[in-house]
């Protein structure tokens, strides 16, 4: 009886291994073909070599960058007042559209780091419907790894990567 426990033990744990080596695949296989199913987002933006992610049409770098720390989506004190101050601004702009996009450093699979880009543009996104930005004119968009500010393997490039962007549609 011990034996035949300990072999469905061992089998149950065999399996369980394998499925977690099959489960690590190449970030770009794993990801290939995935829809990126996120709830407020607007699709994907054509890319340009300029590296200007929204296009001709936005706005970008009106408004300074929000960043998080490793593997959270939760805003720190000094961030807080960066998203009122940013608010502020808001309120008295004349665009319509503002496009929040989340980015991450390059820990985790791709689709992990889109999520979790996700989540920050939407942290962002409650801050300033809170601070007074009307909801109807924010939209999220997570780009997870895809676009860093900082390519180099070193903690200060991945700090600069972990933001949150914002753009003006006009």
């Amino acid at each position: 009886m011990k034996i035949m426990r300990r072999c469905i033990l061992s089998f149950a744990f065999v399996v369980a291994v394998g499925m977690g080596f099959s489960a690590c695949r190449a970030k770009r296989e794993r990801y290939a073909g995935v829809d990126g199913d996120f709830i407020n987002t607007v699709p994907l933006p054509d890319r340009v070599e300029g590296g200007d992610f929204f296009g001709s049409s936005v706005k970008r770098g009106q408004y300074q960058p929000v960043y998080f720390s490793f593997d959270s989506f939760a805003l720190s004190g000094a961030e807080q007042g960066k998203v009122r101050d940013i608010a502020a601004s808001i309120r008295g702009s004349h665009s319509k559209m503002l496009i929040v996009a989340g980015f991450t450093d390059s820990w985790g699979t791709e689709e992990y780091n889109r999520a979790l880009g996700e989540r920050r543009a939407n942290t962002v996104r409650q801050a300033l419907i809170s601070s007074g930005v009307r909801a109807d004119r924010l939209q999220t968009v997570s780009f997870g790894e895809e676009m860093p500010i900082d390519s180099r393997d070193n903690e200060t490039a991945w700090a600069k990567n972990r933001r949150v962007e914002i753009g003006a549609l006009y």
